[in-house]
């Protein structure tokens, strides 16, 4: 294969796979159970409930380092099942010290699964990588520092240090990590977003002005409908649940749109609704779903369009006339393309009916308040942008912007990762924000472009960056094309990871490796100046401080802000930026964000009110920064989402029981598999035509646009309700299948819903 080929092992070893149906509530006992089971498993009988009923507390507490679903007011058990596995898996007792490193050598470790890695516990003191031994021996923290600083120093230029962060870092590490990278003279600051939620930023930019939703949890909480589009909220934002419940309870119209019926599009028993729970009472959670074909979701929203203009020929009430002819541009242009586009290619593309479009039509004019949601089975396509300016076309039909109850609403996954870009993790950053960093902090800051995700990947296995650092996560795993991005990072000079527990990624090391152990969001993190908080910012924009509640791992351990501000001083010992001034009370860094980002204003103030601040969002007082200084519509033409004769488009997807590249079972509740994780999720139609019976071995191949083919073997087949054409699976397994070279013209987002694969028995 002139790609790569990874030979992958089916069921877990001496355990049967099982695959069932799931036909319960989502939530409820069957989360109750998980809860307990995973406090019990991490030795956190005492101080793990204790600290969980403080997580999202809004007159305290830390914020659940999981999803960045906000906080609701007034409930004082704002949690879900996924947030309690982050937070005890973050809270174990166990411990990776220096006696297990020398037990084990990197080879070893390699050989180790994944789960089998992070289930060691925290890690406990700054390791660095031994080449003569091939163990991680220890470092002092001073001397790992310099180990980073004179490596920074002897580059021939800083673009060629990569600075990458996942969602997980707060908002005040954020800006000094931004800092840092920018006085050393790089923009090279790829972040999780790259690979997310990019194609939201440039159309919501494009659109609207903003790189933001304009819909806040209250707009959710008085919508009249809601249309949840791409994700599975079960999972990824389970306290979604919730407000889809109180949606439907209220009368609410809520809408799924999605290839699989996932378990939040049914119905749900809210764990801390005690009756219900007593009574065994579910709530339903959806009122249609509609089962678009993969990629198919813009011809759906291009049919809501044509249906609603359609009505409008006789009920002038279907638009909103006044709206579009005072806030809007390019409506005639967008019109004409909706009625010159015909049904039978919007019915083949969405894979959905016109009376069932016409059906999602009536919900939406029907509706006088409109929130249309999307997460990444919406983002992670070469359309992905397209499809975001045409969800906003939608809404503009109807005047659902800048009112209360209406809007869109991107639904980003890790709890700061709308807050990273925020304050300022963006290799494409604003002159603006430049100005004002150069002012206030005395910098000359690149202006030139830097890399995001995959051009840093790229760089490094050219030996273009020789230094990457990455700020939680784990790289390794999370990036495209496994066996490409692992050549490139083990290509590095130097790999730094600050980390709270052991992942790939620091076996997939440089010449020269780090390991930087942190505090995390659980714990107290004490400085000169007190107990600390950090802030983080959810994805509707709230801002709140988080401050931890348990003591921390080890004494050895240091905040991100600490750390952060030991590698830049290193590596710019002439720096006039008072790094050490700044960790001693994290005001300080709010006080110079204050001065630097909008929204920002009187930061340390409003941050401390219940349940913080809202940033300012211009489009939502109906202000559009945008070149005409309107709201434009975008009249792109359909793409063609069929897969060709004798393939398949698959996508890759998180388990229940895994948030991002940790994976706490082989299992998937809400999907019904027990025991498995190799799989590859088909329409049993396709299964039958090809010969594969239930859990069938296969071989998956994918072909890249460059013609270059990536495999995975040894995979187990399961049926499952969805689309002829499509399969699915589990990443990080098959992230090996997305091509460094697949991602979108769009938004540069790697294709990880749009893999173009074929598959055999075997």
């Amino acid at each position: 294969m002139n790609g790569g080929e990874a030979e992958q092992v089916g069921p877990v070893p001496g355990k049967e796979p099982e695959a069932r149906p799931y036909r319960h509530p989502a939530a409820g006992w069957g989360a109750a159970k998980a809860v307990t089971e995973i406090v019990l498993r991490q030795g956190e009988v005492v101080d793990g409930p204790r600290s969980l009923l403080r997580m999202n507390h809004e007159d305290g507490g830390f914020d659940c380092p999981g999803c960045a679903w906000p906080d609701t007011q007034g409930l004082h058990l704002d949690i879900c099942e996924n947030g309690v596995k982050h937070a005890t898996w973050e809270m174990t007792r166990k411990r990776v010290g220096r006696e297990f490193f020398a037990a084990h050598s990197v080879t070893e470790l390699t050989q180790w699964s994944d789960f089998a890695l992070e289930d060691q516990g925290r890690l406990t003191e700054p390791m660095v990588y031994d080449a003569e031994t091939d163990h991680y021996v220890p470092i002092g923290w001073q001397e790992a520092f310099e180990l980073f600083g004179s490596t920074v120093r002897a580059l021939e230029n800083p673009n060629q240090a990569a600075f990458y962060t996942s969602g997980r870092l707060g908002n005040e590490a954020t800006f000094l990590y931004q800092l840092m990278a920018r006085e050393l003279g790089t923009n090279n600051l790829p972040d999780c977003s790259n690979m997310c939620h990019e194609a939201s930023g440039r159309a919501l930019t494009a659109a609207l002005g903003t790189g933001k939703g304009t819909a806040d949890l209250k707009d959710w909480e008085t919508a009249d409908a809601l249309f949840v589009m791409g994700v599975n909220a079960a999972s990824n934002a389970p306290r979604m649940l919730t407000t889809l419940a109180q949606a439907y309870r209220r009368g609410a119209q809520v809408v799924h749109v999605n290839p699989l019926i996932e378990a939040a599009a049914g119905s749900t028993i809210i764990p801390h609704e005690f009756t219900q729970m007593a009574l065994l009472r579910a709530t339903r959670t959806s009122t249609l779903n509609l089962q678009v074909r993969s990629g198919g979701d813009m011809a759906l929203m291009r049919g809501i369009a044509k249906a609603t203009l359609e009505l409008a020929e006789t009920d002038p009430g279907a638009v909103d006339r006044q709206f579009l002819d005072r806030y809007t541009v390019g409506f005639q242009e967008y019109a004409a393309l909706c009625a010159s586009t015909s049904w039978e290619e919007i019915e083949l593309q969405s894979r959905i009916s016109r009376e069932g479009v016409r059906k999602a039509a009536r919900v939406y004019r029907d509706a006088d308040r409109t929130v249309i949601s999307w997460c990444l089975g919406v983002t992670q396509h070469e359309h992905g942008v397209d499809t975001i300016r045409e969800i906003v076309n939608v809404l503009l039909l109807r005047g659902n912007i800048g009112r209360e109850g209406a809007g869109p609403s991107p639904v980003r996954g890790h709890s700061n990762v709308q807050g990273n870009r925020t304050c300022g993790i963006d290799h494409r950053p604003p002159a603006g924000f430049l100005d004002r960093l150069a002012a206030v902090c005395g910098i000359d800051p690149p202006r030139a472009p830097g890399l995001d995700t995959v051009g840093v990947i790229e760089a490094m296995h050219r030996g273009e960056v020789k230094v990457f650092v990455g700020m939680g996560g784990n790289f390794a795993l999370a990036a495209p094309d496994t066996v490409y991005t692992q050549a490139a990072l083990r290509s590095c000079e130097l790999t730094v990871h600050v980390s709270t527990k052991l992942n790939r990624s620091h076996l997939v090391h440089g010449r020269k490796a780090l390991i930087l152990p942190c505090l995390g969001r659980t714990e107290k993190d004490e400085q000169a100046g007190g107990l600390q908080g950090t802030s983080v910012e959810d994805s509707m924009s709230m801002v709140h401080l988080s401050v931890g509640m348990k003591g921390p791992a080890s004494p050895h351990l240091r905040s991100e802000p600490a750390i952060i501000a030991g590698l830049a001083r290193a590596a710019l010992p002439a720096s006039a930026t008072p790094w050490e001034w700044y960790v001693e009370d994290y005001d300080r860094i709010r006080d110079t964000m204050a001065r630097v980002l909008d929204g920002f204003e009187d930061f340390n103030r409003r941050v401390r009110l219940p349940m913080g601040f809202r940033i300012k969002q211009p489009a939502r007082e109906l202000v559009f920064l945008t070149p005409s200084e309107r709201a434009e519509f975008a009249s792109a033409p359909l793409p063609d989402v069929l897969p060709a004769p004798g393939t398949f488009r698959l996508w890759t997807m998180r388990s229940h029981d895994q948030w991002n590249t940790t994976i706490y079972s082989d299992d998937d509740r809400y999907r019904g598999i027990k025991n498995l994780r190799t799989l590859v999720f088909m329409n049993a139609d396709d299964m039958r035509e090809l010969g594969i019976p239930e859990f069938g071995p296969v071989g998956v191949t994918a072909t890249a646009k460059d013609g270059s083919t990536r495999s995975l073997t040894g995979f187990l087949a399961v049926p499952h309700d969805m689309p002829r054409g499509c399969a699915a699976g589990y990443m990080p397994e098959m992230n090996v299948l997305c091509a460094i070279t697949d991602y979108s013209a769009q938004s540069d987002q790697p294709l990880m819903k749009q893999l173009r694969v074929t598959i055999t028995g075997t």
